[in-house]
């Protein structure tokens, strides 16, 4: 048995040392640039929002599009300002998915074991969500474009091609669909005023519940109907049907009363883009 020796330093802890680094990224990840760029997130994915629930309401009236990101990126690349507009976008959301990894992660340690495994899944799936939205603006930006239904159905098609590959992308779906559920079910139980208390109380605060339920509820019915068709792509092994949001959307159109309820979830996605913005400038970080 080794014995440290007078007037040699002790050997750090590793944990010690573990915790004084996690505590440091953490405190950085508190920083006010950081909170300005993901706030600049916040506001992006708003305008995005926006930008697809117009492009549902458009299919409605028999116009063209892509309902679903890569859709609204490409419109708001058409304009004299597009590879600026790229570039502002793939900040925001690199900015926003890196503080999303920071709460899954840094700030998630100091919750109960339940808590912060459920904060774990939902943050790093945000954190995921918002990179590849990023990586989208950033693709667009150096002029590399792409169809997202097409690489959702290739994804499809390489995945089932794979062992186990039609309960996999069974599983895909049904965790789509249940994100789905969950944003329903924040919509309707107003949850979403835990992030925006800003105007609570008063009558602006009405406006701003209102947008949330509708705005939440039209998601978690686009993203149920989305997980849906990848459920079919592999009940009826034909991968190439599952065509993301876009395509699911679009499905709705060949249903006796789909084109009210893609004119309803089209304005719901506004009403979420709005709320996001009003979150993006007042809600809690």
């Amino acid at each position: 048995m080794s014995r440290r020796l007078p007037g040699w330093p002790a050997k750090p802890d590793s944990r010690a040392v573990l915790g004084d680094a996690a505590d440091a990224a953490e405190a950085a990840s508190n920083s006010r640039v950081l909170d300005v760029v993901a706030r600049w997130g916040f506001a992006v994915m708003a305008l995005l929002h926006i930008v697809i629930g117009a492009i549902a309401v458009a299919l409605v009236l028999g116009a063209p599009g892509q309902a679903e990101p890569t859709g609204a990126i490409e419109q708001l690349a058409a304009n004299p300002w597009g590879p600026a507009v790229m570039w502002s976008g793939f900040i925001g959301c690199a900015g926003l998915a890196l503080w999303q990894l920071s709460e899954a992660t840094l700030r998630a340690r100091h919750l109960p074991r339940g808590k912060r495994l459920g904060k774990l899944v939902s943050s790093g799936f945000l954190a995921i969500a918002y990179g590849s939205v990023g990586f989208t603006f950033a693709s667009f930006a150096v002029g590399v474009r792409s169809d997202s239904g097409d690489s959702t159905a290739a994804f499809s098609q390489a995945l089932m091609n794979r062992p186990l590959g039609a309960p996999l992308l069974i599983g895909l779906g049904l965790t789509v669909s249940g994100i789905g559920v969950y944003f329903v079910v924040k919509g309707l139980g107003k949850k979403f005023k835990e992030e925006l208390r800003h105007f609570e109380g008063t009558h602006r605060g009405h406006l701003v519940s209102g947008l949330g339920v509708a705005g939440h509820v039209a998601k978690g019915a686009a993203l149920v109907l989305t997980g849906l068709l990848f459920v079919i792509a592999a009940a009826t092994d034909d991968p190439g049907s599952s065509t993301g949001l876009d395509g699911s959307l679009k499905a709705l159109q060949h249903h006796p009363f789909g084109p009210y309820l893609l004119l309803a979830i089209g304005a719901g996605f506004v009403a979420y883009g709005v709320f996001a913005l009003i979150r993006a400038r007042f809600g809690r970080m």
